[in-house]
């Protein structure tokens, strides 16, 4: 929770609110996928207005009850609630978040006259952050010490110690640097100061790294994947995040690159995928598996793997020219041939495909085990409640044979 805090007016309080406690009740909001929308009418662009934000923010103080009953009765009463006491603290928190580098604002809204944004988008902080709450809520407290993994800092497979140090992150295992630690210490004591040492003072050994696996995961953005009464996509984008920090606390030295597939497939960055609503509606997983094993094939990894997430069968292709051919209804055999061949050309190319598979669709079941079968990986039959320990796990157990 929030520190209990409260306030009796608005002058000053958002200074005692806890950002990263903040961003952790916004986590919601911020990975929104399009399941609180209207399924049949997707919106990419929906909720990354300001004003969104400034609701997403009262929304999260109201429900820790950070704040005077008073101020919430006045802006329920208000015709415009964003200019009671309430508008202006949760204005206040949003530009906190924004000089602490949670989120970068984009152009002011309407002619520019209200001098207030329009639009709000991730930084790379809030993602990395983002990312340390999923890697923990999906593994549990323990979240840094996955059973089977070494850290990226220790001498083992692959990983060489240097000489050379860096500022401590979250994750890392603490392979202390005293001598540069109590510098640090000692440099912000300044000249007869009383010398502590503090969390942003601690250095750890730095480690020369070589690549040992290459990573793609392919998530699955098409429409089914908000329908039925479940979101599926959310659960994704968070398998994402936290496998990204894992990454980046104990395999420094991976490669990992993440493509959605929908009606075609395209590579995004973890700050795009982050903020992706679903939608178009069908499932190009040749597409998907083709732009894959292009990123793959550049790489001379001793495990090349595509990770794949999907709750479908193949519903569409990509035909010479660029047209999208698509059957709804699925087993298509012009869509199961050339699926089944790009499968093909990743068995060639020595690549692997593991299947995460969050529906029971037997069609769906029939593709995802011959597709196993054909590249040697492995297929699970799992929900979105547990989706990402099952991806974690079988990344990690493939990643330390």
């Amino acid at each position: 929770m929030f520190r209990q805090v409260r306030y009796s007016q608005y002058e000053g309080p958002a200074d005692g609110v806890d950002l990263d406690e903040l961003v952790r009740h916004l986590q919601d909001f911020l990975l929104e996928s399009g399941f609180n929308n209207d399924p049949w009418d997707p919106d990419p662009e929906a909720g990354r207005d300001f004003e969104d934000l400034l609701v997403a923010i009262a929304a999260a103080l109201a429900a820790g009850e950070l704040v005077d009953p008073e101020l919430l009765s006045e802006a329920m009463d208000a015709d415009d609630w964003l200019k009671t006491r309430l508008g202006e603290l949760v204005r206040q928190l949003a530009q906190r978040l924004q000089e602490a580098g949670y989120v970068r604002f984009g152009q002011l809204g309407g002619d520019g006259s209200s001098g207030e944004p329009s639009r709000f988008e991730l930084t790379a902080r809030a993602v990395n952050q983002l990312g340390h709450m999923a890697l923990r809520e999906i593994m549990g407290p323990g979240a840094g010490r996955i059973m089977g993994a070494h850290r990226a800092n220790r001498p083992g497979s692959g990983v060489e110690v240097s000489s050379s140090s860096r500022p401590y992150s979250f994750g890392d295992s603490l392979s202390l640097d005293a001598h540069e630690t109590l510098r640090s210490a000692v440099r912000r004591a300044g000249p007869g100061g009383q010398v502590r040492i503090g969390h942003d003072d601690l250095y750890v050994h730095e480690s020369e790294l070589h690549t040992n696996a290459a990573t793609v995961l392919m998530l699955d953005c098409s429409h089914s994947m908000i329908l039925y009464g479940e979101d599926r996509f959310t659960p994704g984008k968070k398998v994402a995040l936290a496998l990204a920090r894992l990454i980046a606390s104990q395999y420094r030295g991976d490669y990992l690159r993440f493509v959605l597939f929908h009606d075609s497939a395209e590579e995004v960055t973890l700050p795009q995928l982050a903020g992706m609503q679903v939608g178009p509606f069908h499932t190009n997983t040749a597409e998907g598996i083709s732009l894959a094993r292009r990123l793959l094939q550049r790489q001379t990894a001793g495990t090349r793997q595509i990770i794949m997430i999907t709750d479908g069968k193949p519903t569409a292709i990509t035909l010479p020219g660029g047209r999208i051919y698509k059957n709804a209804y699925g087993q298509d055999a012009m869509v199961l041939k050339t699926t089944l061949a790009e499968v093909a050309a990743c068995r060639r190319q020595g690549i692997t495909i593991n299947t995460f598979m969050l529906a029971r669709d037997p069609a769906l079941l029939a593709f995802v085990r011959r597709m196993t079968e054909m590249t040697g990986g492995r297929s699970y039959l799992t929900s979105a409640d547990n989706v990402g320990q099952f991806v974690l796990q079988e990344f990690s157990r493939r990643r330390n044979r």
